[in-house]
């Protein structure tokens, strides 16, 4: 599995300002539903109950979002960077700039765990999150985390 599979050019998003975890939801699933066709408040719904299980702020920065809903075809993607911090509950207690939402469907499975690892992996790295962060233009972005991240799981 390769992040190219999973994340689109128009799925990567700059927000200017984001004032809470809820309208980061919202940015997401309006992202969503004009990249995938997706409704907008059922990915909204779907991502908030996944975060009422636990905070996915992940350390140094990072949020992995997550959610299994219907009416999706195959695990996608979607990166936002955000240009101010927000606070997000991380494991580390530090507030998050970029995050990296999955959306799969209900039935992914393994499909779903695979790409979780893969892009935790790739967020872990903190040579392509100092790259992500030095950059703001969508397609930079996108080269930056689709180039040559491979999943090792078969």
């Amino acid at each position: 599995m390769q992040l190219a599979e999973i994340l689109r050019p128009d799925g990567i998003k700059l927000l200017s300002s984001c004032s809470s975890k809820k309208r980061l939801f919202r940015d997401l699933g309006d992202m969503a539903e004009q990249a995938f066709g997706l409704p907008s408040s059922r990915v909204i719904e779907a991502l908030q109950e996944r975060e009422g299980l636990g905070p996915t702020g992940v350390g140094g920065g990072v949020a992995l979002p997550h959610a299994r809903l219907d009416g999706i075809d195959a695990v996608r993607g979607l990166f936002l960077k955000l240009e101010r911090p927000l606070e997000f509950e991380s494991v580390d207690r530090q507030p998050v700039d970029l995050v990296f939402a999955l959306l799969a469907p209900e039935s992914a499975g393994v499909q779903h765990l695979k790409a979780l690892a893969l892009v935790s992996r790739t967020l872990r790295d903190p040579a392509i999150c100092a790259k992500l962060r030095a950059n703001s233009d969508p397609a930079t972005l996108h080269t930056i985390l689709t180039e040559g991240t491979t999943s090792q799981a078969a």
